[in-house]
């Protein structure tokens, strides 16, 4: 193997080459392996990736600052900077590991790309081992969304589509392949509201459901996309003026004179001032009714019977005629439902 090939990929020449023998070596080569060295790296990638996401996000909180920092020095993180280093080609593995397939196994990639950098550390300090890492880390901080980033695509699909008001994702296993100790799963996700249905596959179950997710959140957005916004129906002009109790004028209606429009309810209500006056007037008639005749006058009091509500003003006037006829005893106004009771006297001129 051609190590030096490795350092210019790092971006760093050792000066000590024991120590890139060891970062390489896993535990199943020989006693002098990469363990140590790996908690070393581990430490210091902690230390460098957070100091880059303080520097770059100045208004990101702690909590988020943690999360973002998490995936980035994750196990399946660190797996993808060792395939593009081509890393596998490398290691030093004992045999049952080469048997097995073990310089694919993304934790032995990671550990030794951990182990790379606490060698590093060793071998030239902390700036140079600050130096490599942020060199392997600036391109992803390019491309990745902090707000999103630590969020598998189960929960970034879960939460969209409860923003949206809309049911969970049914997730099903529709078929295993390969041997037991390599097996592949093939999930199916489902979205029945909007009718998607995608299929994502995995070496474990849970794999196989974060690729389906991330496919199904991919469909659930271009879904979303392309629906028509629906309009919000303006409530009818009428119907506001009805409820406040506001009259207004049909537009069909012919326009009424001014002079009409303005005088109307004031005649309106003359009238009916009028009529009630009259109706009060008859209610409070005095009871001592009296009748002058050409021979003398006749005096009626009784009681007042124009007071309630049956007596009208007509009855009145027709017992004022009988008197000036000289029939005195029909001078008497009469109460509905009593006998009649009456008192006259007579003046003679």
């Amino acid at each position: 193997m051609d190590l030096m090939l490795l350092q210019n990929r790092l971006g760093h020449t050792f000066k000590d080459a024991t120590l890139l023998q060891q970062a390489l070596t896993h535990r199943s080569h020989s006693t002098l392996h990469n363990e140590r060295l790996e908690f070393l790296g581990d430490s210091i990638l902690n230390c460098v990736v957070a100091s880059l996401l303080f520097d770059r996000y100045t208004k990101i909180d702690e909590g988020d600052l943690s999360r973002v920092r998490a995936n980035l020095v994750k196990q399946q993180s660190l797996y993808e900077i060792a395939q593009r280093l081509e890393l596998s080609q490398f290691l030093r593995l004992g045999e049952g590991e080469l048997k097995s397939g073990g310089f694919r196994r993304p934790s032995i990639l990671a550990d030794t790309l951990e182990a790379l950098f606490g060698a590093i550390f060793l071998d030239a300090g902390f700036d140079a081992a600050r130096d490599v890492i942020r060199a392997l880390y600036i391109p992803i901080l390019d491309t990745v969304d902090p707000k999103t980033l630590g969020k598998d695509a189960k929960t970034l699909l879960q939460e969209y589509l409860q923003g949206k008001k809309i049911a969970l994702p049914q997730y099903n296993v529709v078929a295993t392949h390969g041997a037991a100790h390599n097996q592949e799963f093939e999930i199916e996700c489902l979205v029945p509201k909007l009718d998607i249905q995608v299929f994502g596959s995995g070496g474990s179950r849970r794999a196989g459901e974060q690729a389906a997710a991330k496919l199904a959140l991919e469909a659930v957005q271009k879904a979303f996309v392309k629906a028509p916004s629906a309009a919000k129906k303006a409530k009818p002009r009428t119907a506001q003026l009805k409820l406040s109790g506001i009259a207004t004028i049909q537009p069909d209606a012919p326009d009424a004179p001014a002079a009409t429009a303005a005088t109307a309810p004031a005649e309106v209500a003359g009238a009916k001032t009028g009529a009630a006056a009259k109706e009060k007037a008859v209610a409070e008639m005095p009871a001592k009714v009296a009748v002058k005749a050409a021979n003398g006058s006749v005096e009626n009091v009784a009681p007042s019977a124009a007071a309630k509500a049956g007596t009208t003003a007509h009855a009145i006037t027709e017992t004022a005629v009988a008197a000036a006829a000289g029939n005195p005893a029909a001078a008497t106004v009469p109460t509905p439902n009593a006998a009649p009771h009456t008192t006259s006297k007579s003046k003679t001129a």
